[in-house]
């Protein structure tokens, strides 16, 4: 019987995320595994054109197609992706150019409490009015919306 419920539970654990990802699209993504290569079609059968090895790198979910996913990345490659490998995690990449400021509070006449490099990953959470609140690593801030990849302009992010 406890065979069962572990089996049970190890059922919807993988299932999970494949569903909350049943959404309207577009929508906003990231990689979830060291490793997911991006298909030129829906299937494994499919050729392989990406192998992405960054986990964490926000993409834009553009059409669903059973288990797949079309995907945009940050450089406008698009190709289908296993939805098992991806989360629902959010995420954002600082756009390139110069490093960004990272302010201690969403507001332009805060204090800058680092920069972030162009290509840097980091999570975010809390986005509202063109700010949004990132971690890079064990540092956090806020950062401009027109700063990053990852967050629709005007996007409230919980």
């Amino acid at each position: 019987m406890a065979v069962r419920g572990l089996v049970a539970a190890m059922v919807l654990a993988v299932a999970s995320p494949a569903a909350a990802q049943d959404r309207p699209v577009p929508y906003w993504a990231s990689i979830n595994s060291g490793e997911a290569m991006m298909r030129t079609g829906p299937a494994r059968t499919y050729p392989g054109v990406w192998l992405y090895k960054r986990p964490d790198l926000p993409v834009r979910v553009l059409k669903r197609h059973e288990s797949w996913r079309l995907i945009e990345d940050p450089d406008g490659a698009r190709g289908w992706m296993l939805v098992a490998l991806l989360s629902e995690r959010r995420t954002a990449i600082v756009k390139p150019g110069e490093p960004r400021p990272i302010h201690l509070r969403p507001e332009d006449a805060s204090r800058v409490v680092y920069r972030a490099e162009p290509g840097v990953v980091g999570r975010i959470d809390d986005c509202a009015v063109g700010w949004c609140h990132i971690r890079i690593g064990s540092r956090e801030g806020y950062v401009r919306v027109a700063d990053i990849w990852g967050v629709d302009d005007g996007e409230v992010v919980d």
